[in-house]
């Protein structure tokens, strides 16, 4: 099993409820493809760096999982088949990017129990 790390962004029209909805579709189907969901960040609203189908800003969300690389492409369809979802990138981390995320998701985790 690899571990991958996928970022999408969704469309800002949506509600934080539809948003979570959506989120919650991707894992569903990742989990259920025999993957494991080692991490998910939402990071909310963000302006973008250029408009995309002519919208500034959207919904980023982060899921990092271990997975087969079979269950990427299913994941990628997905992706493709939902009109919520402006951009995605799913990348392979290598042992020096899990240590990375690790440390990210440390610290993510310090800054949700301070606020």
């Amino acid at each position: 099993m690899n571990q991958y790390e996928t970022v999408f962004i969704l469309t800002p029209v949506l509600s934080d409820e539809q948003m979570k909805e959506t989120v919650t579709k991707f894992k569903t189907l990742l989990t259920e493809n025999g993957a494991e969901i080692v991490n998910e960040e939402a990071w909310g609203l963000k302006k973008m760096a250029y408009a995309i189908q002519k919208k500034s800003t959207g919904f980023y969300c982060l899921l990092e999982f271990k997975a087969e690389p079979e269950v990427i492409d299913t994941l990628e369809t997905g992706f493709r088949r939902d009109e919520k979802v402006i951009r995605f990138m799913t990348v392979k981390l290598d042992k020096y990017a899990v240590q990375y995320a690790e440390k990210r998701k440390q610290k993510w985790a310090k800054k949700s129990e301070e606020a």
